[in-house]
């Protein structure tokens, strides 16, 4: 929907609103559509906006009720607020707008913090009251929004990117100026630890960045005038069989469901997921792989829309390395199916590799996926038709369809810990002292221990159980989830996943495990879906999103990583050992144990690194 940035300082001075309208021009291209800032004393906010819900002004940013003594940046979506916003106006609530924003506001005058818990959407935002000189913010249950912090010891300030918070102290009007609690931009020695071993997923709050930390999702911190601050985690998932998913007689009825049972539970599930995220005062479109996640999307969608109104894209690469680039063959059968307005889009790798430094320029962190790029790619065309897209993001983390699943369900429950480091992490922590610098290594295998600790809460029954929660509430949020929102809002356009619907995510977490290993993974699903779908689409091998050029390099884009890691800057950083990395430009396509390119890995670090606006 947009991007926000803001300060609130705690020393008693007044909020930088330079600083502020820095972040929040960095942000304009998350909102294209207008800008907004606006500061009360010790707080500022600047906000950009794409104009989804209440297209008048009305609707605009930063939004200030004078009445309740309340200011707000928000950024997503609250799918429900019509519904909230009739319950407010019986408890006497007056609107001035028909957005979702000012709901949020009301809501939380009305409820406190536990507004969120009432809230179904995805979203980013942060309150702050006139009368306390207190700030709020939150994230919505899944992480599908942003929100970057860089704490100070006198101020803090908050951006939806994290570019956007080193934008604030490019001072080119006064360089002699230094800045207030400058952000530390040396490497954190752990997120290095998590991105070069934990499949490049840093999980909040860490960032790659020292001074730059991430509000973990569900959480809320409340943070006083002063600067102290409290935070409530306020959902978590149970992965058990006795988990109690609301009040009723299906609560009470799940122990005793058949497979057909839970079949049609999810399928229900989807269907109120996917039109929840129908809520828009703008046309809605699809990403349509081709696979069963998106095409199920697609299926449900098309039941309400008229006649070819529904618009789906697709892309698709040159082949390389024996690697075919497009998967059209099964999502030009489902556009035909449902009668869709579908749109092939062509990259050829001439396009390909001059888009790779827009991409990186875009990501809030580093992302290793390949799939960053296509979607970068794939948003720019989209973003000419809708300004709304549903994607399949989320499907195979919630309902287990990665190979790493299956072999985990006969494990033993003390051994989850290895068996999952085994299947999922890139490398060991002895591998990685081979290839990092001794100044940038942890004393201990701090990824490892994070899993152990993550696998030892309770709330998860058996190994296959803590292999999706911690997939489901971590490596989702801060892999594929920020890769969608990263790369559609870098053209203005909001990605909605319903995949990572909460309420269908709790059901599925409660599904009994050999439903969902079914069928080689996701079996609850392809089931659930041959009600919609052609068996040709259900039962067709797993397919990726295929980017071949990135995946396997060669020339101009292994010039362009080659560059990188030999550069001045990169000799002067001394992340990697010289003896490990200059073998691989005679190697360029060697492996990490998940797959993952080693040299694009690290040549992605370092051109990230390059890219971030300096101080």
């Amino acid at each position: 929907m947009c991007g926000f940035a803001g300060e609130a300082r705690f020393d008693g001075g007044p909020a930088d609103v330079a600083a502020v309208g820095r972040m929040g021009h960095a942000l304009r291209r998350r909102g294209p559509d207008g800008s907004g800032l606006w500061q009360r004393g010790a707080v500022a906010f600047a906000h950009r906006r794409l104009t989804i819900i209440d297209l008048s002004a009305a609707g605009e940013q930063p939004m200030v009720d004078s009445a309740l003594g309340l200011s707000l940046v928000f950024n997503g979506c609250i799918y429900n607020y019509r519904d909230l916003r009739r319950e407010l106006e019986g408890h006497g609530y007056r609107f001035f707008s028909t957005s979702d924003t000012e709901v949020i506001l009301k809501a939380y005058h009305r409820w406190g913090t536990a507004c969120v818990d009432r809230f179904l959407g995805m979203f980013a935002f942060v309150i702050a009251e006139r009368d306390s000189g207190r700030l709020v913010m939150a994230r919505d249950r899944l992480g599908i929004k942003p929100l970057y912090l860089a704490p100070g010891k006198r101020r803090l300030r908050f951006a939806s990117t994290l570019p956007a918070l080193l934008a604030a102290e490019s001072r080119g009007d006064d360089p002699r100026d230094p800045p207030t609690d400058p952000i530390d931009r040396s490497i954190d020695r752990v997120a290095l630890h998590h991105y070069l071993t934990f499949h490049a997923v840093v999980p909040a709050p860490y960032t790659i960045l020292a001074g730059v930390r991430k509000l973990p999702a569900a959480t809320i911190r409340t943070i006083e005038a002063d600067g102290t601050e409290r935070d409530h985690v306020y959902w978590t998932p149970r992965f058990s069989r006795d988990a109690t998913l609301g009040a009723g007689p299906d609560a009470d009825a799940r122990a005793r469901w058949s497979a057909a049972d839970w079949q049609e539970a999810i399928l229900q599930a989807l269907r109120r997921a996917v039109e929840r995220r129908t809520v828009a005062d703008v046309p809605i479109g699809v990403l349509l792989s081709g696979g069963i996640d998106s095409s199920a999307i697609v299926a449900l969608l098309a039941a309400g829309a008229a006649h070819g109104g529904l618009k789906t894209f697709s892309i698709g690469f040159e082949s390389a390395g024996g690697m075919s680039g497009d998967e059209y063959r099964y999502s030009d059968l489902v556009a035909r199916r449902f009668g869709t307005d579908h749109h092939q889009i062509r990259i050829d790798n001439g396009r390909l590799v001059p888009a790779v430094g827009a991409a990186i320029a875009a990501m809030s962190e580093p992302m290793v996926s390949h799939d960053a790029v296509a979607f970068y790619l794939l948003s720019e065309q989209v973003a000419k038709h809708v300004k709304v897209v549903q994607s399949g993001q989320g499907a195979d983390e919630v309902f287990a369809g990665y190979e790493w699943y299956a072999p985990l369900a006969a494990v033993p429950r003390e051994q989850a810990v290895d068996a999952y480091t085994a299947a999922f992490c890139d490398r060991t922590h002895d591998v990685m002292k081979q290839i990092v610098e001794p100044a940038y290594l942890p004393r201990e295998d701090v990824s490892r221990r994070f899993v152990a600790d993550h696998f030892a809460a309770p709330g998860a029954e058996t190994a296959l159980d803590a292999a999706l929660r911690i997939d489901s509430t971590v490596m989702l949020v801060d892999d594929p989830v920020k890769r969608v929102d990263n790369m559609t809002m870098a053209w203005g356009l909001e990605g909605r996943v319903p995949f990572l619907d909460h309420e269908l995510v709790e059901l599925a977490a409660a599904c009994p495990p050999h439903l969902k290993l079914a069928h080689g993974g996701k079996g609850v699903l392809k089931n659930a879906a041959r009600a919609l779908l052609p068996a040709e689409v259900i039962d067709r091998p797993k397919g990726y999103f295929p980017v071949p050029g990135i995946r396997h390099l060669e020339g101009a884009l292994l010039e362009q990583v080659r560059a990188a890691l030999t550069s001045d800057a990169a000799r002067a950083r001394g992340l990697f050992r010289r003896d490990h990395v200059t073998p691989l430009f005679d190697r360029p396509n060697d492996r990490s144990n998940l797959g993952v390119n080693i040299l694009w890995q690290l040549g992605l670090l370092e051109m990230w690194l390059q890219g971030l606006p300096r101080a």
